[in-house]
C-alpha cells in the first residue's frame, strides 16, 4: 500500500468526487472532498494536502482561480496540483498550466489514467539533502553550482546550471517558456526564445542524455 498521502478533491459534481475518492482511498490515500472552489481554498488551508485535484468548471471560484489563489501562499507553492476538465483544447491546457497546475486530466475520468497520474507526481518529488538533489545517476549541488552524472564532474555554464537546476526542481513538470525566462533570466534582462532552445541544446550534449523534452508550442521538461 501507498503510504497515506493527503489529497484534496474539488469537482461541483457529487458522482464524481464518490468515485474519484473510493478509487484514491483504495489505493491508500487519504482523501478529502470539495463541492466548490472556496470550500476548496478553506479545506486546502484546514488539512494542508500533498495533491490537490481541482475541476476547472466550479461554481464560485472557478479552478484556475483556485490554484492561482493557494499558489500565492507560501505553504502552497510547491503543493501539487492537476485540473480537470470537459474542456478538451491546447489553449485551456496551456491556461492551466500558466496558473501553476502541474498536470491536466481530461473528462470521463479513467480510474486508472488518474491513479498513473498521481503516482507520477508523487514520484517527481526528490530529495534535497544540503542543496544536493540526487536523481538517479544525476547529482546537482546547487551551493557549489556543479553537476555529476555517474560520479563524473560535467562543465555547464552558470545558466546553463540554473536551468537545469530549474527542470529538475520537478521531474515530469512542464516548465512554460516565459517561466523559465522568468526565473533563469530574470524580467530585466531581455532575451528570446532562441536562447532557450540554445541552452537546452548545450545541456543536452555535456550530459549526452536525452533527459529535457521538448513540449511543442509550450515549454520543457526534465525526465529520465
Amino acid at each position: 500500500m501507498i503510504s497515506k498521502k493527503k489529497i484534496l478533491l474539488a469537482d461541483d459534481e457529487p458522482d464524481i468526487l464518490e468515485f474519484l475518492q473510493f478509487n484514491l482511498e483504495a489505493e491508500g490515500y487519504t482523501v478529502y472532498t470539495a463541492k466548490n472552489g472556496d470550500e476548496a481554498i478553506m479545506k486546502a488551508i484546514s488539512f494542508t494536502p500533498d495533491l490537490i485535484v481541482l475541476d476547472v468548471m466550479m461554481p464560485g471560484k472557478n479552478g484556475i482561480e483556485v490554484c492561482k489563489h493557494l499558489r500565492m501562499l507560501p505553504q502552497f507553492s510547491n503543493t501539487l496540483i492537476i485540473f480537470l476538465t470537459a474542456i478538451n483544447d491546447d489553449i485551456s491546457e496551456v491556461k492551466g498550466l500558466e496558473s501553476g497546475a502541474d498536470d491536466y486530466l481530461n473528462k470521463p475520468i479513467r480510474p486508472k489514467v488518474l491513479l498513473s497520474k498521481v503516482s507520477a507526481l508523487f514520484r517527481r518529488i526528490v530529495n534535497i539533502n544540503d542543496g544536493t538533489l540526487q536523481i538517479g545517476e544525476l547529482q546537482i549541488d546547487r551551493e557549489k553550482y556543479s553537476v555529476k552524472l555517474h560520479g563524473n564532474e560535467v562543465l555547464l555554464a552558470r545558466k546553463e546550471f540554473e536551468l537545469l537546476s530549474l527542470l529538475t526542481s520537478k521531474p515530469g513538470k512542464v516548465f512554460l517558456r516565459n517561466e523559465i525566462l522568468s526565473q533563469v533570466w530574470g524580467t530585466e534582462v531581455i532575451v528570446g526564445d532562441r536562447t532557450i532552445d540554445v541552452h537546452i541544446r548545450k545541456i543536452r550534449q555535456k550530459l549526452n542524455m536525452d533527459c529535457i523534452t521538448t513540449v511543442k508550442g509550450v515549454g520543457y521538461k526534465f525526465e529520465l
